[in-house]
């Protein structure tokens, strides 16, 4: 069919539906809801059979849904409304949550219902809830809905609040003063669902140091104890606050924007407190203390039945020059380790996605802090290309963009989650890109191929790319299931008579490689176009970027979304 997506952003569920879709074989189009009219015109030229919106933040005008069917993805159960589903849940501890694909009448979130799917609310913010159990559960609803669609058959289910399988309601938009934190009064399990509820937008409001700051993420402390309310320490940018019976990690702030005043983005907590934080300790831990201990890292390290696994987790994916240099020492760490199999990866979220923007608009030079951010990624992959010695395996359980899927590249193989979607390119943000791309992705998919990929600027689904060889596996399952395989996989590696030849044999081919081009020529070469990119005038990059950080609104949709 001809799909149109309208979605207010481009956002990881539309480009994961998107993705999806075309998979299946439908022509689909995507067009931003930047105002009706651009919308009716859209919808005039692409002629939609079906409209489906992932992500609407704004009405469909009415002569558009009643001229064409209009199926809006709602992240509720049945008879959940308003625009705060996720964070009711989450702040109310819902154990169990539903999305739902309801068709667009006048009343918002009422139309009749063409699927819905449950989900198991995780323990964890919003945002890695949506990228997780909201997506996958919103997905299976879409091509349901789509297949009814389809039949011409179907009828959808009016919503009826008579009905015992709707236990939904509606519910009004959760602000600020649900989310407000008592520390004199909260425990520790309170503070984190109001923390989780606002992750990653709008953030809790709170006041540190006299200065008001939207508190992005919370992460539980097993160890440090103080006065309610009191900053106890610091580690790695995350300031510790203490709760009534315990603390939480507190990653990310950002500055209430003054009335007038330009516009505030998240930063990591000390960065974004400045000189305003007093001295206090920090509070080191190791990536191999951390994987025994409830607190909060981001990097950490353990090893079970000859493999060593090295996971790592930075807020939305962002890797500042910190923290690409972290990442670095304990990735040395582990190859000094006595395994051969190294597995690399987090968790559940962002694999990566590159050099960290915002870190990057707050420099006093953003020039001189681009350049230090790229050399810093450039180290890393650099040395997980030289690693000769253990089959480095990247673990994707999450989405990579840009740098971050170029960082997965320098792996000797690439397991992905089928749900996991990649932009393997750097045009959108003016940029050239670097981390040994040059090298890394003709290597898989050929000259051709790669030049398309970083033309086109489209993301590419896990699926797809395992069949372009952009990626060795696509693994179905949720993330558990995924991590569940690749623990079982990299432990029949370690074990495997084979390995000794296979390390042998990547020896060799790195010798080869180098012998006909250098690895520092890849990296010269595509220096040479990034300090282009950061430094002379005229060049696209700083506006992109500080747009991009300042979540400033396109004025129309971006033409390569349009081409189908």
């Amino acid at each position: 069919m001809r799909i149109l997506l309208v979605a207010s952003a481009f956002n990881s569920l539309t480009q994961r539906v998107y993705t999806e879709l075309r998979e299946r074989g439908h022509r689909v189009g995507v067009e931003l809801a930047l105002g009706d009219d651009s919308l009716r015109g859209r919808v005039a030229e692409f002629e939609p059979e079906l409209i489906l919106a992932p992500m609407l933040t704004t009405a469909i005008p009415e002569d558009i849904w009643t001229a064409y069917p209009v199926l809006i993805v709602h992240p509720g159960p049945k008879g959940d409304r308003g625009p705060s589903s996720l964070d009711w849940a989450i702040h109310e501890g819902a154990w169990s949550w539903g999305v739902t694909v309801l068709q667009a009448v006048a009343e918002m979130d009422a139309g009749p219902i063409w699927a819905t799917e449950p989900f198991a609310v995780a323990a964890c913010g919003k945002s890695e809830l949506y990228r997780n159990e909201v997506a996958d559960a919103a997905v299976r609803a879409v091509l349901t809905a789509v297949r009814r669609y389809a039949s011409g058959t179907f009828e959808p289910e009016p919503l009826d609040y008579t009905r015992p399988d709707v236990r939904g309601r509606l519910r009004p938009y959760h602000d600020q003063t649900q989310r407000r934190i008592d520390w004199t009064a909260d425990d520790t399990a309170t503070v984190l669902r109001k923390l989780r509820a606002a992750d990653s937008q709008p953030g809790v409001l709170d006041e540190l140091f006299g200065r008001e700051y939207f508190v992005h993420g919370g992460h539980p402390e097993d160890r440090l104890r103080g006065v309610p309310g009191a900053v106890l320490a610091t580690r790695d940018g995350a300031i510790c606050r203490a709760t009534v019976d315990g603390a939480v990690w507190l990653p990310q702030l950002r500055s209430r924007r003054t009335p007038g005043g330009p516009p505030t983005y998240k930063l990591p907590a000390t960065l974004a407190l400045g000189s305003d934080l007093p001295a206090v300790p920090e509070a080191p831990v190791t990536p191999t203390e951390a994987a025994g201990r409830d607190t909060w890292s981001e990097l950490r390290y353990r090893e079970e039945n000859e493999v060593g696994y090295l996971e790592f987790a930075f807020p939305g994916g962002a890797m500042s020059t910190a923290q690409c240099r972290r990442l670095l020492a304990a990735y040395r760490h582990a190859c000094t380790r006595p395994v051969e199999v190294l597995v690399l990866g987090p968790g559940r979220d962002f694999f990566s996605n590159g050099i960290h923007l915002n870190v990057i608009e707050a420099a006093a030079d953003p020039a001189a802090e681009s350049w230090h951010n790229i050399n810093a990624m450039n180290d890393l992959v650099e040395a997980i290309l030289t690693t000769t010695d253990k089959l480095v395996v990247a673990a994707l359980a999450g989405n990579a963009a840009a740098g971050g899927v170029m960082l997965a590249l320098a792996a000797d193989e690439v397991w992905c989650r089928e749900s996991v979607v990649l932009n393997p390119h750097y045009r959108l943000m003016g940029l050239h890109g670097s981390e040994y791309w040059t090298y890394t992705l003709p290597r898989r998919v050929g000259a051709a191929e790669a030049e398309r990929l970083t033309r086109e600027a489209l993301p590419v689904g896990a699926r797809a790319a395992a069949q372009l060889g952009l990626v060795d596996r696509a693994l179905p399952g949720d993330a558990e299931q995924f991590w569940s395989r690749v623990r079982r996989d990299a432990e029949n590696l370690a074990a495997t008579m084979e390995l000794a030849d296979r390390l042998i044999i990547k020896k060799q081919r790195r010798a080869a490689d180098e012998a006909e081009r250098p690895l520092s020529a890849y990296r010269a070469s595509e220096l040479a176009h990034m300090r282009r990119n950061f430094s002379e005038p005229g060049e696209p990059y700083p506006e992109l970027r500080r747009d991009f950080v300042h979540k400033v609104r396109p004025a129309t949709t971006p033409q390569h979304l349009t081409v189908i």
